[in-house]
This record gives C-alpha cells, structure tokens and sequence, in this order.
C-alpha cells in the first residue's frame, strides 16, 4: 500500500478508532515506509492532539490522569455515579462488615445506603463517616491517618496498621483508572499502598467506577485485575474490554 502523507494520516486515525492502537513497525510495513517516516506521522498527529504516542505506539488519548479536587471530581458523571451507587447498595446484607474507600462514587454509595441491620462499616471517607453516623443501625469505624484534603480522607502508616486489626465481608473500592493489562491505580501513591491493605483485608474486592475510567493509568498502582471479583460502571464501558474482563474471571455489572 502506497499512501500520500494525508492518506496515511487518515488510515491510522481510522485503524486507532477501529482497534485502540497503532503500531509503529506494523504500520511501516503495511504502508511500506521507514518506521522514521511512520514515528514523524505519529508526532504530527499527536501535535495536533489527535493521539498519544507511547513506547513505538500510539492510542486514541492520554492514558494517564491528572488529579483533581473531590469538589470537582462529585461533579463528573454523576448519573452514572447514582446508578452504580444504586446498584452496589442493593449488594448488602444485615450482618456485613464492609470497608468503604474513598472517591465521589463511594460518597455517592454511601449516601444509598439504607438502615441495615447490624451493618459495620469501616472508612478512609470523612464525609461517608459523616453520612453513615446519622443511620441509626449503621456502627462506623473511621480509619485514623494524615488528612488528605484533596479527597477529604485519611492515608498514611496508622490507617494501614489499623486495618491489621480487622476481617470484611466486602470491600468497595474507588479507582482513577482500570487498564487490561496494568490493573487499578490511583493518582496518589499513600492511597495505593492504603487500598492494597484493604484489599487484604476483605473477602471479596468490588470496584465501583463509571466507563471513564477504563484504559487510563494514576500514579500509584493498587492491585492487577486478578486480585478483584467485581465491577460495577455504567453501560458506557466498552464491549471489547467487558468481555476481556469476563474473561478473566471477574464479575462485570453495567447498570
């Protein structure tokens, strides 16, 4: 296949919406041009903010997050936060003990969660301690720590020694990104290395995160996807990554 430059410019744009991502030797075979030629297409592209160029490929945009106030973040996508929110509430039962994390789409569960008999629930969240202590059935245990005042919750070497101490039923679990391949991270490094103690400390690992979420990389990472057995989005989430996550094993609710 011989192409102009706008030609080649159109074919990769379109393969990247077809499939995810190019590869820099593939495309210089397929149009028959040096990989040189194929990585100056590439940075022409993505000058034009059209891609995002990473280790002799490229994809659709930036994987990695930037990290932004709870103020800003309870106002994204906060349908599709109710409805999962909704859906992750219904999974209780009188006598659970769950850990909470933090991020707006735990805050928004919490906010669901109704009078449940003999329900414990331990926290990272100052504002879902908040908010569950006026339900009257509801025991709240809220972790000690530093303050981290971006998300209004608590990280740090006293929160994680205070996990130790305890045993749950389930653990519902924020994330600033979810890749196939990388797993789940956040944007803070503290808040990873808190996330990986609850992970030990619970039964069962249940992730709460609308489809933005999907194919973006944070700073810190939790856990691969192996260590989880459920996710809960929105019917935003692509169809090709929801049966990849099936295959792995891993429950997938679109709701």
């Amino acid at each position: 296949m011989t192409l102009n430059i706008a030609e080649r410019h159109a074919e990769i744009l379109k393969q990247l919406e077809l499939i995810g991502s190019v590869n820099v030797n593939e495309l210089s075979k397929e149009f028959n041009v040096s990989q040189v030629t194929i990585r100056k297409d590439l940075k022409l592209l993505e000058e034009r903010k059209l891609l995002y160029r990473s280790h002799g490929k490229a994809i659709p945009s930036n994987p990695y997050i930037t990290e932004y106030h709870v103020n800003i973040k309870e106002k994204l996508q906060t349908k599709e936060k109710t409805r999962i929110a909704t859906a992750a509430s219904s999974m209780l039962q009188p006598g659970d003990s769950i850990i909470i994390a933090s991020g707006t789409s735990l805050t928004e569960f919490a906010r669901h969660i109704k009078n449940i008999d003999e329900l414990t629930v331990l926290t990272a969240s100052l504002n879902t301690a908040l908010i569950l202590s006026e339900i009257p059935n509801i025991d709240v245990i809220q972790l000690g720590g530093n303050v981290r005042k971006s998300s209004s919750s608590v990280i740090g070497p006293i929160s994680e020694k205070m996990l130790e101490e305890f045993t749950f039923t389930k653990l519902f679990l924020g994330v600033d990104g979810i890749d196939i391949e990388y797993g789940l991270t956040t944007t803070n490094s503290m808040e990873a290395s808190l996330n990986k103690q609850m992970i030990k400390a619970a039964q069962k690992i249940i992730i709460l995160a609308d489809s933005s979420k999907f194919g973006k990389k944070g700073f810190g990472r939790i856990c691969g996807l192996e260590d989880i057995d459920q996710i809960i989005t929105d019917k935003g989430i692509d169809p090709q990554t929801k049966s990849n996550l099936h295959k792995l094993g891993i429950d997938v609710t679109a709701v």
